[in-house]
């Protein structure tokens, strides 16, 4: 526990002492509301959640992919042959509360959510707080594998805790404590809750281009799972931001990331894939 204690303090002590220069930096007698602004550029960090929040009456719409593993060579293309997809939308009620609503190819699984803003960083406060709530649906899942299977057992819910900090003009950074339950449990698998504790960073490369990284572990963790590591980059084109990923877990549901990774890094099993965010 001290290796995941240790980075957290670290965060709160660059938070607190960025925080004191602020307020050192601000005549007390001209003190003006000022959120932080440009946290994030995306909703997603790589598959993690951000504190970025659609604004009041905007709509995303969520085109997103993942490949299979390219450790496969020419076999699949580089995984290339093995695509699973996720479509969605999410609706900004609110300039504090958003909704979403997807579909994903793997599992046939649908997912719905509410994201919604807790606290925002400003010269009083030193980090913005999101809150993160999923129900997921799996309809994959079959009776005669499952004997006694009712529709309550295909539902998985997680939520989070999204922190963030702008530490700079070129660097933020996020913890994602994170809680999970899935009804189906398999006693040889998996705890049906889990915990999972992470996070990650974006820097900013040139104005339109960064690069993101994301770490999660499972306290909860059977063997034979990962813990997801994900890299991606960001690339901003107009009315939209398209992200290049590379990660060890081929779900975007966020029960799946969290507790299905597969792939092992240095025996290149990872996946390739994108997010592609459309605002209207």
């Amino acid at each position: 526990m001290k290796k995941f204690l240790i980075p957290l303090c670290l965060f709160f002590a660059v938070a607190a002492h960025s925080q004191d220069d602020l307020l050192k930096s601000i005549d007390s007698s001209q003190v003006e509301e000022s959120y932080s602004t440009a946290t994030f550029k995306a909703l997603q960090l790589v598959t993690l959640q951000t504190t970025k929040m659609p604004a009041k009456k905007e709509f995303y719409f969520v085109v997103s992919h993942r490949f299979g593993t390219v450790k496969d060579g020419l076999d699949s293309f580089f995984g290339l042959d093995n695509a699973t997809t996720k479509l969605g939308g999410i609706y900004g009620v609110t300039d504090w509360l958003s909704v979403s609503l997807s579909r994903h190819t793997l599992n046939k699984m649908y997912e719905t959510g509410a994201k919604y803003r807790m606290a925002r960083q400003d010269a009083h406060f030193p980090v913005d707080i999101v809150g993160y709530s999923v129900a997921d649906i799996n309809t994959f899942l079959e009776e005669d594998q499952y004997p006694g299977l009712e529709s309550k057992h295909r539902m998985t819910y997680v939520q989070q805790l999204l922190i963030s900090r702008k530490i700079s003009q070129k660097l933020s950074l996020e913890l994602v404590p994170s809680f999970i339950h899935k009804n189906l449990y398999n006693p040889e698998l998996e705890n049906d809750n889990q915990f999972s504790f992470g996070g990650g960073g974006r820097y900013k490369i040139t104005k339109r281009l960064s690069v993101n990284l994301e770490y999660m572990h499972n306290f909860d963790n059977p063997g034979f799972y990962e813990n997801p590591l994900s890299v991606g980059l960001d690339v901003e084109t107009g009315g939209h931001v398209f992200q290049l990923i590379f990660t060890n877990s081929q779900s975007m549901s966020e029960s799946g990331y969290l507790t299905n990774a597969s792939g092992e890094w240095n025996k290149g099993d990872f996946f390739f894939g994108f997010n592609l965010y459309r605002v209207f």
